[in-house]
């Protein structure tokens, strides 16, 4: 048997920075644009009991690992829980299994960063988010990173809930980070717009996004459900994660090919395609470009395997066994010694 590593949240946290996270992220991104495989969610449901269990998997050849991400939310505790496999991609030797609840807010951050450093204008230097929750720290944590931000607001129909996030969020970016009392106040004049909620009709109107704004749109990934307009869809360099899963559930760009603004062909290109170089990003300063994020494996999977490492060179995690199949089957260890 070849032993692996389980890694709980606890052992994982505080070992990458949010640079780091980005940096893996964005590698995983170039990856797949150059050719790497991966696949958008794949969703099953069930009624009683109400829930929904969600999976993703990726190789990322370069990097060495292959593997995915598995979560259950909805069920009768009404909370989510993420695992996280990696296996080496060359022998497909298994590596860890990861607790991928940590991973989660980091690697969406990671993800929204990469956008905006591959879409927004160099200069971009404030940000309006909608949302105030844990993945909307999660963005404005990343984002930083990539930018010099020195004006950030925030809008969140709870005053409480958008006076606290700008209250924590200041002391954690070193920048001031304003509550303001609407939507339309938040994005206002914006370079960079976060999207993080989880609305069912829009949250932005497009007569409030000037020329030169790029949006992160992070919040849905239901085929029903938008946070954009069509019309802002319609009037911007659309970059999808994967364009597959727009297709799939990204509901702001479904919905506006509902309403006849678009059509498929409004896909300008992957984020990775987009990293790696082989098409273009933002070509003039006055473009609306929209990140639409929904959440994959590249990311999950890369995450993971920073924090694998780390952990590894830390001695952190509880050693697992996990027996190979020609040990179950025939009692006997597998004999690689001769394999190439």
């Amino acid at each position: 048997m070849l032993g692996a590593r389980y890694l709980s949240s606890d052992d994982i946290r505080g070992l990458a920075t949010e640079s780091e996270f980005v940096d893996v992220v964005r590698a995983a991104y170039r990856e797949h644009g150059e050719g790497a495989p991966t696949h958008p969610r794949i969703t099953l449901e069930t009624e009683d009991p109400a829930g929904v269990l969600n999976s993703y998997m990726a190789i990322l050849p370069e990097t060495g690992v292959m593997g995915g991400y598995m979560y259950t939310a909805g069920f009768s505790d009404a909370d989510a829980r993420f695992v996280t496999p990696i296996f080496d991609a060359e022998t497909g030797r298994p590596l860890a299994v990861v607790d991928g609840a940590y991973v989660n807010t980091h690697k969406t951050g990671a993800a929204g960063a990469v956008g905006i450093d591959a879409l927004a204008r160099e200069d971009a230097s404030t940000i309006g988010i909608l949302g105030s929750g844990a993945q909307a720290r999660g963005q404005l944590r990343a984002a930083v990173t990539v930018r010099d931000i020195d004006d950030v607001r925030v809008f969140s129909p709870t005053p409480e809930h958008r006076e606290t996030f700008a209250t924590e969020m200041t002391e954690t970016i070193d920048t001031e980070v304003r509550p303001v009392e609407d939507g339309a106040t938040a994005v206002d004049g914006a370079d960079i717009v976060i999207t993080a909620t989880n609305a069912s009709e829009p949250v932005v109107d497009a007569d409030d996004i000037d020329a030169g704004t790029h949006i992160n749109a992070i919040g849905q990934y239901d085929p029903e459900k938008r946070e954009l307009d069509a019309e802002t869809v319609r009037r911007a360099v659309y970059v999808p994660d994967l364009r597959d899963r727009a297709l799939q559930d990204a509901g702001s760009f479904l919905q506006a090919c509902v309403e006849g603004a678009i059509d498929e062909a409004h896909i300008h290109a992957e984020l990775g395609e987009v990293v790696a170089g082989t098409a273009s990003g933002r070509t003039d300063d006055g473009d609306v470009t929209i990140f639409d994020s929904g959440g994959t494996a590249l990311e999950t999977l890369s995450s993971a395997a920073l924090l694998y490492r780390r952990a590894i060179e830390d001695d952190r995690g509880t050693e697992i066994t996990l027996a190979s199949a020609s040990e179950v089957y025939t009692g006997k260890q597998h004999d690689t010694s001769e394999e190439l």
